[in-house]
């Protein structure tokens, strides 16, 4: 269910041009907060995203903005950590079988490599960087799951197809939006994000 904020400051910045992931946050954020995107502010860069760890290519994203533009924000990164793979893809999701960022190239990437193992666990770890009037905070959400030998679902974006979240049975994108944004790891971080914005709107 949708976050709701109780604030005078009506507008923040997410620093991505990923348009699945900002309609999703819009998602569960809700409609009386206005989430202006990259493309919105009339940002079409590339932010570099060479930083070791998720934490570290969150706050750059965040800081590019804040740096350029001056304004309130908050950027993510999420990595799929896979137990017999030793965290990979983690920090290099996105990228994992090339620069492209070709999901369905990730997703074959991972099955090939998991086609040995038997255990097949992992976990969605999403980390926020918020940048509110130059000052940084860090929020994380995390959900374990296991990695399915084949695809499943039309919905969702990146490794959805082949994730199934603890508790359930269904891949992230075989699940409806709703359920999807209740539970997963960027609805928790998220959660996080709402209430410390609630904090400091008092």
């Amino acid at each position: 269910m949708p976050f709701f904020l109780s604030c005078p400051m009506k507008s923040i910045v997410f620093a991505t041009n990923n348009q699945h992931k900002l309609e999703e946050i819009r998602s569960i954020i809700g409609d009386q907060y206005e989430i202006s995107g990259l493309k919105d502010i009339g940002c079409y860069d590339d932010i570099p995203e060479t930083a070791s760890t998720l934490e570290g290519n969150s706050s750059l994203k965040a800081r590019f903005v804040w740096d350029n533009f001056g304004m309130n924000c908050f950027a993510d990164d999420t990595g799929l950590e896979i137990i017999s793979l030793g965290g990979r893809p983690g920090v290099h999701s996105a990228r994992y079988a090339g620069e492209e960022c070709i999901a369905d190239n990730n997703m074959s990437k991972v099955l090939g490599e998991l086609r040995e193992f038997e255990n097949r666990a992992a976990r969605f770890r999403t980390v926020i960087s918020l940048i509110l009037d130059g000052n940084e905070y860090h929020f994380e959400g995390v959900v374990n799951g296991n990695i399915i030998k084949d695809k499943r679902g039309s919905r969702g974006f990146g490794y959805d197809p082949i994730f199934v979240p603890e508790g359930y049975q269904e891949t992230f994108a075989g699940m409806d939006p709703a359920t999807k944004n209740s539970i997963s790891h960027r609805a928790l971080a998220t959660a996080k994000l709402v209430n410390y914005l609630q904090e400091f709107c008092r």
